[in-house]
């Protein structure tokens, strides 16, 4: 990794997670009216649709049956089991919950990295995720969180979504160092293994719980998760992968409650507190040293 990689990494997995800062919020309006299984598929059919014109005009195809598999697999295991299991627990718990449960996505990627990349955690990187993690929960604050038995069933598929997600990080390093795909296709691939899980569980899901009035907040926020949270955030996130070590570009993910507070405040009228300051200078702190010592390493 040389430092216009690690720059370039920093800043597409930072712009992914910002852009990820209002998807609880969104999500929770949207699945009023929308099942969580329908609202996945809609939201990686969006997606499927915003990328496809751009993978041919690359020119670009699908990849050797060998490498297509294994990106299919990545897709379900990140875009259809942890995707779909954020929305069920979005819908069945809250959203703060889910901001707080999901963030543990960095821990899981971390430890995928260790046992399946066999990167190391230097004691710099293990002090960076130290501070961002104190950072997230100076911010989040989890006194405002309720994990009672009512929350319980969602707050384990959200438990769940948090380690898939750390898992499927870690995957799309690992076939972007094993095969060299372009980001494009390990994207378009992912969406269509996300998509051979959701659609099936959508169908059953639509004969119980069928799909309320739509207005034009619940159209916007269905176009945000697909085509701004989907294809162009989840492009940049891959993206990151393939150019840092998941050691480095799970701390991104931090940036993610940080947007949140500031979308909050721009949006809705929300006040910005001097908890949001103390966590972001402590996320930022953890992401510059995790950064700094990348950059250190890259020059030895």
């Amino acid at each position: 990794m040389n430092r216009t990689d690690l720059l370039r990494g920093t800043f597409y997995g930072i712009t992914a997670a910002s852009i990820w800062g209002g998807m609880y919020v969104v999500s929770d309006v949207v699945l009023t009216v929308i099942p969580p299984f329908t609202l996945l598929s809609l939201r990686i059919l969006l997606g499927l649709l915003a990328l496809w014109p751009l993978f041919r005009r690359a020119g670009l195809s699908l990849p050797a049956p060998r490498v297509l598999r294994e990106l299919l697999i990545v897709g379900i295991i990140g875009l259809g089991l942890s995707l779909g299991t954020q929305f069920l627990g979005t819908d069945l718990s809250t959203a703060i919950n889910g901001a707080l449960v999901t963030s543990a996505s960095p821990a899981f990627v971390v430890l995928f990295a260790l046992l399946l990349l066999k990167e190391k955690l230097s004691p710099r990187r293990a002090v960076a995720l130290v501070l961002a993690g104190a950072g997230l929960l100076v911010i989040l604050d989890p006194t405002g969180a309720n994990f009672g038995e009512e929350t319980f069933l969602g707050d384990v598929f959200l438990a769940i979504s948090a380690l898939t997600w750390g898992l499927y990080s870690v995957l799309v390093r690992r076939v972007s160092l094993r095969h060299r795909p372009h980001t494009l296709t390990i994207t378009i691939v992912g969406l269509l293994g996300g998509l051979a899980l959701s659609l099936p569980a959508s169908i059953v899901e639509l004969s119980t719980k069928p799909i309320g009035p739509l207005d034009a907040g619940a159209l916007l926020g269905v176009a945000y998760l697909g085509i701004v949270s989907t294809a162009i955030a989840l492009l940049l996130w891959n993206r990151a992968f393939a150019l840092v070590p998941a050691t480095v570009a799970s701390l991104f993910f931090f940036a993610q409650p940080v947007s949140g507070a500031l979308l909050a405040a721009l949006f809705l009228g929300q006040t910005l507190t001097m908890r949001l300051g103390i966590g972001g200078a402590l996320i930022g702190a953890g992401v510059l040293l995790s950064i700094l010592a990348s950059s250190n390493d890259a020059n030895a």
